[in-house]
């Protein structure tokens, strides 16, 4: 996997494309059409050079670009996405457990550091970790042959009133909303009821032990769950 990363043919694959193929992974999961609106918003960057930049990923079959109708990955370009996710999920299992990093750190600590680790080094923190399955948000890690685990969840925001859930994983691109949660005690793990949803797109009204606290839509957009006791059939899988 590690030779089919770093170049197509005589053409590097350079950090940009792979962060774009991270992303562009992450809004097929999440929202399943993607568009170049959606990489450019969640990049940062102006659409005209979200366009500029897929024409020549496509060119190295990275993505199927098709104007007006959304951008999806190749097979190609899954690839090179989920060994970039992989060194990704590791740095930040090892910046939490080993340095005790802070949590709502951890990812941007991680896209700077994910580019440059080798093979070598991403297998010596595999084994120092106890090859571990997850990442501090609770998302999975993909294995060393590529593939990825795949868990039943669906997002905090369709639970219906009366529902007890457990919190899987949280959106993690956001660093004041990860500190957010963590005030509110909301991480993976985390056991939950949802108690009610108030009216004209308000939020959720929950309970987490014996507290109660509100939820706002956004962010319970980016909260995915997995029902406990109760309830749960309405689920896909993320």
């Amino acid at each position: 996997m590690r030779q089919s990363r770093r170049a197509t043919g005589r053409v590097p694959i350079t950090q940009a494309m792979e962060d774009y193929l991270k992303v562009i992974f992450a809004l097929e999961r999440d929202e399943g059409r993607v568009t170049t609106q959606a990489i450019a918003e969640r990049l940062r960057v102006q659409s005209p050079s979200v366009t500029n930049m897929l024409k020549r990923m496509a060119a190295l079959d990275l993505v199927d670009h098709q104007p007006y109708r959304g951008v999806r990955l190749t097979d190609r370009g899954r690839s090179v996405a989920l060994e970039v996710i992989r060194h990704h999920r590791l740095l930040e299992r090892f910046l939490a457990e080993v340095l005790e990093y802070p949590w709502d750190a951890l990812h941007e600590e991680a896209d700077r550091l994910e580019h440059g680790l080798s093979e070598e080094l991403e297998s010596w923190i595999d084994a120092r970790l106890g090859f571990p399955t997850e990442d501090p948000h609770g998302h999975p890690i993909p294995r060393s042959d590529g593939s990825l685990p795949e868990r039943p969840c669906q997002r905090l925001h369709d639970v219906r009133p009366g529902q007890q859930v457990e919190v899987l994983h949280v959106a993690d691109h956001d660093r004041v909303q990860l500190r957010y949660l963590a005030e509110l005690g909301i991480r993976p793990g985390t056991r939950l009821e949802v108690l009610e949803r108030l009216p004209f797109e308000g939020p959720l009204r929950v309970r987490i032990g014996d507290r109660e606290q509100y939820v706002g839509e956004r962010l319970a957009r980016g909260i995915y769950v997995t029902a406990t006791s109760t309830g749960g059939k309405e689920q896909a899988t993320r």
